[in-house]
């Protein structure tokens, strides 16, 4: 909870502040309707959108990078219905505003529906983003899986310099302030280009090594080896953007992004014990099998032309290839008598995903009736997902590919001197799954499953109005559906019903999700102010259950999330911005299949609800931001008395100092060392003794970069 430490905190920052050379950092200063949204697939500015949005600035990313934050640690900070992460490789239970968000790279999908193992927040190196576009609530307008909103990674454009080179690099060290052994890792990375005329290009590297992480007490935190972990792990990418300007108004240009991350497999987890309140800890030691590894490569070619028959035409063609290896074990699902006696079969599992597609869209204004625009397009996506049982050589999801072409209509008009803006849209999802015939692993079942391709066809709509009513303020209101498959891996490799057919197996029907959203956004003078309320509805949700196994299965249920969203930031005078965040969510389900939610929905499917306060300042070459998060308990009606979560409070704090040569920074993670159990872990499974985690203690970071 937030604690008479945090008050004292903040009043002596803002003492030192106003005595002399201080801590800060402004943030990114944007006027509320000035912003493009390219993850809205429309060139429009902010407030002409009809939801709720961040926008997550280069100096924002900075500074949570100097506190050693990755790209999701990042989001989940900075935005207020996010699922505080859960400070492993597996992203499994984050979900934003109550649902699954959709990663993107420059418009590329990341997230893998199909078999959804919640890899999708660890594709590429924060290093090369230059900001993050986060569009609230469900959506179709990027295609599948956006139920919970859209996750947008810009990368960094190439130095529009007349001549030479241009870039940054950056060095950081990381380590627990009380055990600083083996608890050290470190970073590098740099990213060079060049401006040539017609011809540009920027390119970058980075490489991370992670040590062990330690709680609150000192005590070595317990490694996640199924799922995997960050902690014990080293990770490279490699980022390349290039330009092609044919003309004043089009451009060809080529991204790509290779990122790898592996664990070094130096520690075993030890059980803790939670009658007693003991977590689960990690000692030195082989594990068997392969570490758990993310590796993911993406590329993508793209193509705008802003004046062709008088409006803008864009086009992209992509690629994204991803395996993630899990942790083995001699778990119930991997059994089967043929090959070993049963409980001695040790195996390990991988989701491999391949991805091609096309996106295509040409908007403009339509002279005949003034002040409406046209946005009309055309979207394609093959899939083909499967996961492995590695050293057995068996699948235990079968291979299944999804395809799909996606015509879609997106209309804008404006009124009242352009102080009033309805939109409206279509979009027709016409997509088939196919799946050959197979059968389950033993350990699940052995059931022959007859394969099949069924086909779905949604229409999608969206309508929505933005009206500013007085200079600054803007008011919004939208209906927005999105659609995403229920984790069809999931599903398939659970199929317990003799002579199943694909074709007719309901449960992987596509999870269509309803959203109403009003709010209210102000931005003027050296304030900035939003609130919003929400509903999302889904008649056939996909609800993650844990089995006896200790994996999750999907099971359709209705559900309803309702929540609220508030933020607030006001720059005192030119050196001082408070701010802040609130967020309410509740959710429910319905467990008996009667039509009628009547339990909530458990912590791996919505956050805890949570307030964000922060201040930053900026005096002379000094700047720095001290932020605390309170995330609030929580009673889960109709789970289990022990998955109720206490709740928690963290502060972490960045001292920047610009000098010559260099930029210097210090980041501190829980500045004032909270001893907690994660929300996943303090929610999930009240027996399982091996997944009891306590979240990371104080943490320090050091770094230097610099900008030439």
């Amino acid at each position: 909870m937030f604690d008479r430490r945090c008050l004292t905190a903040l009043g002596g920052v803002l003492l030192a502040l106003a005595a002399g050379p201080a801590l800060a950092q402004t943030a990114d200063e944007v006027e509320v309707g000035e912003v493009v949204i390219t993850a809205a697939r429309s060139e429009a500015p902010r407030a002409t959108l009809p939801a709720t949005v961040t926008v997550i600035g280069s100096q924002d990313l900075t500074t949570q990078q100097a506190l050693g934050a990755s790209a999701v640690e990042t989001v989940a900070n900075l935005v207020p219905s996010f699922s505080p992460t859960r400070q492993k490789l597996s992203g499994f239970g984050e979900s934003l505003r109550g649902r699954s968000p959709l990663y993107l790279v420059d418009g590329v999908p990341q997230s893998t529906p199909l078999r959804d193992d919640s890899r999708d927040g660890f594709t590429i190196d924060p290093f090369f983003i230059d900001r993050v576009e986060v569009v609230f609530g469900s959506s179709a307008i990027q295609g599948i899986g956006a139920t919970g909103g859209v996750v947008n990674y810009v990368t960094a454009a190439t130095p529009k310099l007349e001549e030479g080179w241009a870039g940054k690099a950056m060095a950081q060290t990381t380590f627990d302030d009380g055990m600083v052994g083996d608890s050290l890792g470190w970073k590098t990375a740099g990213l060079v280009g060049r401006d040539m005329g017609a011809w540009d290009f920027v390119v970058g590297a980075a490489y991370e090594r992670r040590g062990a992480f330690y709680d609150a007490d000192e005590r070595r935190i317990g490694v996640d080896g199924t799922q995997g972990d960050l902690q014990d792990s080293a990770s490279w990418s490699l980022f390349l953007k290039a330009g092609w300007d044919l003309s004043e108004t089009r451009r060809l240009e080529l991204m790509a992004n290779h990122f790898e991350l592996e664990g070094d497999g130096d520690y075993v987890a030890v059980a803790g014990n939670r009658a007693t309140g003991l977590p689960t800890t990690s000692v030195r030691g082989v594990i068997e099998g392969v570490p758990p590894t993310n590796e993911v490569t993406s590329a993508a070619l793209s193509y705008r032309d802003g004046d062709l028959l008088g409006g803008t035409f864009r086009a992209q063609v992509y690629a994204h290839d991803y395996e993630g290896v899990f942790g083995g074990g001699t778990f119930a699902s991997f059994q089967d008598p043929a090959i070993a006696p049963i409980g001695q079969l040790f195996d390990q599992s991988a989701n491999n995903s391949e991805k091609q597609g096309f996106k295509i869209d040409y908007e403009r204004t339509i002279e005949a009736v003034p002040g409406l625009r046209a946005l009309i397009g055309l979207d394609g996506l093959r899939d083909k997902t499967f996961q492995a049982v590695i050293h057995t050589n068996r699948l235990w999801v079968p291979e299944t590919t999804y395809k799909s072409l996606a015509p879609f209509l997106q209309l804008r008009q404006s009124l009242l001197d352009e102080r009033l803006h309805l939109s409206a849209g279509v979009r027709y999802e016409n997509a088939t799954l196919e799946v050959g015939d197979y059968r389950t692993l033993w350990g699940q079942g052995n059931q022959q499953v007859a394969g099949g391709e069924p086909s779905f066809e949604e229409v999608l709509v969206n309508f929505g109005a933005t009206y500013e009513a007085l200079d600054g303020l803007i008011a919004y209101a939208s209906y927005n559906e999105g659609f995403t498959m229920p984790d069809v891996g999931r599903v398939l490799r659970a199929v317990n019903t003799p002579g199943a057919d694909i074709d007719t197996y309901l449960d992987v029907t596509p999870v269509i999700s309803d959203n109403v959203e009003l709010g209210l956004e102000y931005g003027r003078g050296p304030l900035r102010a939003s609130a919003a309320w929400f509903r999302s509805t889904s008649d056939r949700g996909a609800l993650l259950i844990r089995n006896a196994d200790g994996n999750f299965d999907v099971q359709r249920q209705r559900t309803e999330i309702e929540g609220i969203e508030l933020t607030g930031r006001w720059e005192a005078n030119d050196w001082l911005t408070l701010g802040g965040s609130y967020a309410h969510l509740e959710g429910r389900t319905d467990g008996d299949g009667d039509g009628r939610v009547e339990r909530d929905l458990a912590g791996v499917n919505i956050a805890p609800d949570r307030l964000l306060l922060y201040v930053e300042a900026t005096r002379g070459d000094f700047s720095g931001r001290l932020q605390h998060q309170t995330f609030f308990e929580r009673d889960f009606e109709g789970e289990p008395a022990a998955n109720s979560f206490e709740g928690y409070a963290i502060a972490d704090a960045v001292l920047t100092w610009r000098a010559e040569p260099a930029t210097f920074t210090l980041g501190v993670q829980n500045l004032f060392d909270e001893d907690y159990v994660t929300y996943f872990s303090d929610t999930q499974s009240p027996t399982d003794n091996l997944s009891y985690y306590f979240g990371r203690g104080r943490t320090v970071t050091l770094g230097v970069s610099k900008t030439f």
